[in-house]
Formats: structure tokens, C-alpha cells, sequence
């Protein structure tokens, strides 16, 4: 198994949607968490367009909170839910939307979360956005994978809590320079893939885009993690008898 899942803040489509939707192309996702995706007139038309453009499906995500989960026809899609996070007065409302798929006799529960920029709110969405993920994966015997806008470097306290539970893909094996924000002037690395232990990662970075429109389709770029199954442990022989005297 090698299956491509890809994070992008999509800023409710309100760029270049003909752009959009060349990167939602370029990206050849199996998985992608948006964010950001539309959630006001006409949503639900919205997002099946957004997923077509990909070649993908709606499979998770509710209306409040702006995320989404898509997936492709390399994957079985077996279950898709969302959860709204606690709410914080005068703050947008969050949420994870989260979609358990199989391929190839593997199963993954992926999760999409779009961080508040509020710091106190992030860490406790992060934590619970971490919770439910395992929760869900838990129940169905699947890997967590959890992607999304941390709306923070990695240096931070909400990401270094998803970083202790789940492996940030980018550090393990890099490709480009990693960073998302802004996408005219990309200088921090604020959107990430992370992933269950039980997996490989085999890639991690940009996506293979015309750059122009990269910078035009939204304020982010997206991110692209390939991921595999973890090898097999070795096989340990018996110790061999001890040399006779």
C-alpha cells in the first residue's frame, strides 16, 4: 500500500477557482483534508464540486466548522463523521471532520482540524481533536492520521501535544522546503500531515503544482505526505547452542 494524503486550506474558494481546482488535480490525492471549505450558501453543491475537480468524493465533514474530508477511488470508504470542538465565546467555531478508509487490507481513520488562532483554544482543540481521532480509530481498528492548518510553527505548544502522539511526516522524509503560509511568499510551515506509528512515511512536502497556481488558488499551500505500510518486524532466530568444549 501507498496512499497520498494531502492537506489544503482552501479559503472557502473564494480565489481563483479555476486554479483551485488545477492544484486539486496536480495534488492526485487517495485522501485530503480541507479546510476552510465552504459552509455557507449552497455548501453542500460547493464542496462536491471542489471534490470533483480532484477526482475525489465528499466522505466526512459537517457544515459548522469549515472541514472536510475527500477521498478518492483508490480507497474504500467505510465510515465518515464529524465532530464540532468546544466552543470558545467570540471565537469561530471548530471542528474535525474525520473518514475511516481501507486500501489494500489497511485502515486508516484520517482526521481534518483547522486550529483557532486564539493560543489557549488551539491546545485544548488539539487535544480533543486528538481524542476523537483515536477514539473513532479505535473502534474500527484503524491507524490515526490527523491533517490540517495548525495556525502554528512546530515549535509550539498545540503542535509539539499532536507531535507527541502521532509522527509530524514532514521531519522524517522532507521534500522541498516544507513551508505553506503564505502561498505568495511561503516563509512558515503552518499546515501538516500527521501519522500513526504503525505507518511509513516515505514522503512529505509541496505538491507538484504550477507555482503560478499555487499563488492564486488560495492563501495556503497544500501539503503532500506519502504513506505506507511499516515494515515487518525481523524474525529473530533461537540463540545458537554455545560452541561444545
Amino acid at each position: 500500500m501507498q496512499l497520498r494524503v494531502a492537506s489544503y486550506n482552501v479559503r472557502s474558494m473564494r480565489d481563483d477557482v479555476a486554479a483551485l481546482g488545477r492544484v486539486m488535480t496536480a495534488l492526485r490525492a487517495d485522501v485530503l483534508c480541507v479546510q476552510e471549505a465552504p459552509r455557507f450558501l449552497c455548501w453542500r453543491r460547493k464542496r462536491r464540486q471542489l471534490a470533483a475537480s480532484g477526482g475525489l468524493r465528499v466522505a466526512a465533514g459537517r457544515r459548522l466548522g469549515g472541514v472536510a474530508v475527500l477521498v478518492g477511488p483508490g480507497v474504500r470508504l467505510l465510515h465518515g463523521e464529524g465532530h464540532l470542538l468546544k466552543f470558545f465565546f467570540w471565537l469561530e467555531i471548530r471542528a474535525i471532520a474525520i473518514a475511516v478508509v481501507e486500501a489494500e487490507g489497511v485502515r486508516l481513520a484520517i482526521g481534518s482540524i483547522h486550529l483557532d488562532l486564539d493560543e489557549a483554544a488551539r491546545l485544548h482543540h488539539a487535544g480533543e481533536a486528538v481524542r476523537l481521532l483515536q477514539e473513532t480509530a479505535d473502534r474500527f481498528g484503524a491507524l490515526p492520521v490527523l491533517a490540517g492548518d495548525i495556525n502554528e510553527q512546530s515549535d509550539r505548544p498545540s503542535w509539539r501535544h499532536i507531535g507527541e502522539r502521532l509522527t509530524d511526516c514532514y521531519p522524517v522524509a522532507p521534500r522541498g522546503d516544507g513551508f505553506t503560509f503564505p502561498a505568495r511568499n511561503p516563509h512558515k510551515r503552518i499546515d501538516a500531515v500527521f501519522a500513526a506509528a504503525g505507518l511509513t512515511v516515505l514522503s512529505c512536502g509541496g505538491a507538484e503544482a504550477d507555482p503560478a497556481d499555487l499563488a492564486a488558488a488560495t492563501d495556503h499551500l497544500p501539503v503532500v505526505a506519502e504513506l505506507g505500510p511499516a515494515p515487518p518486524a525481523p524474525v529473530t532466530g533461537e540463540e545458537p547452542d554455545a560452541p561444545s568444549r
